[in-house]
């Protein structure tokens, strides 16, 4: 069940935001999970939905809804990790396709955290709280590749700071419906929830900047295989924006067409990896926020995507 809070603006606090107000007047939550309830519509001022940086004004009658938060706890699970890198402060860790980041409803058990629980110990950030420790940025379930996983709370804040500032290089390799216009390109369009669908995002005016930069490395006939590297990092970001101007990516359930039509990707469609999108992580860089030393890691693509590759080129 959810709560309801109501507010009235008073003149003290005319002119501040509506992230910040809700802040200080709802002390119980902390300003991501406000700014979360701005942009999901649960917050309306005089009965209209706002941005977070709305400047609210003396009179203002703020409703704030809550919905209930589901325990879950997260317990340490013994699985096999594929832990490129470790020191003392953080990890990169090449995460299978397949494999949830943290604990939600629904996946409770068999995620990421779970097994960096057991591997780390004690050992990994707790910034994010029971649920999500060590975790600074996460990929989609059936997205594979590089994360960074934070085992200080001081490299917890360096490698957000990094991803505030647009700071670290984010390059995936994925394969996408059709044949681009252009060799390379930019896409520059804000990305918010789907207002129909709130498991779904899409491209909308009142969204949050969303900046993808793409580049064609190879062309089958009917798809078209692409390195991306990402200046934002929004949710959804490369398979949001590559649906939005004609190119999905391969295999996507959400963003992707009802149906295959093609004789390839119907081949594709039987094997055990279908569906889910073709999107890789494969190379991440970043400046050690403790050491200062210069991070670059390139993974491999993974067998699942390999198998897309040969198919696509009839070998």
């Amino acid at each position: 069940m959810s709560q309801m809070h109501e507010f009235i603006v008073e003149d003290g606090s005319q002119g501040e935001r509506l992230d910040v107000f809700l802040e200080a007047m709802d002390p119980d939550l902390t300003r991501s999970r406000i700014q979360n309830l701005i942009r999901d519509g649960l917050v309306t001022v005089n009965g209209s939905v706002k941005k977070t940086g709305y400047k609210v004004r003396t009179g203002d009658r703020i409703l704030e809804e809550v919905p209930e938060v589901k325990a879950l706890d997260a317990v340490p699970q013994e699985m096999q990790l594929d832990i490129v890198y470790e020191d003392d402060d953080l990890a990169v860790v090449n995460k299978p396709r397949g494999m949830v980041v943290h604990p939600a409803a629904g996946h409770e058990d068999g995620t990421l955290v779970n097994g960096l629980m057991f591997h780390f110990r004690d050992s990994l950030s707790g910034i994010n709280g029971v649920l999500r420790p060590g975790i600074v940025h996460r990929i989609d379930k059936d997205t594979s590749g590089l994360l960074v996983i934070c085992k200080s709370d001081a490299a917890h804040l360096g490698i957000s700071r990094l991803l505030e500032t647009h700071d670290i290089e984010r390059v995936y390799h994925t394969v996408v419906h059709g044949r681009l216009p252009h060799p390379e390109g930019t896409i520059d369009a804000p990305i918010g929830r789907m207002k129909a669908d709130r498991k779904k995002y899409t491209v909308t005016e009142d969204g949050r900047r969303a900046v993808t930069h793409f580049r064609v490395l190879e062309e089958f006939g009917s798809f078209s295989y692409l390195e991306i590297k990402l200046e934002t990092g929004r949710t959804h970001q490369i398979r949001v924006h590559m649906a939005s101007i004609g190119h999905p990516v391969l295999g996507d359930p959400l963003y992707g067409p009802s149906r295959e039509t093609t004789s390839k990707a119907k081949l594709l469609e039987k094997m055990d990896f279908w569906p889910g999108q073709i999107l890789h992580a494969k190379v991440l860089g970043f400046v050690h926020p403790i050491t200062g030393n210069t991070m670059l890691f390139d993974s491999d693509l993974p067998p699942y995507f390999q198998t897309v590759l040969h198919v696509l080129r009839g070998e």
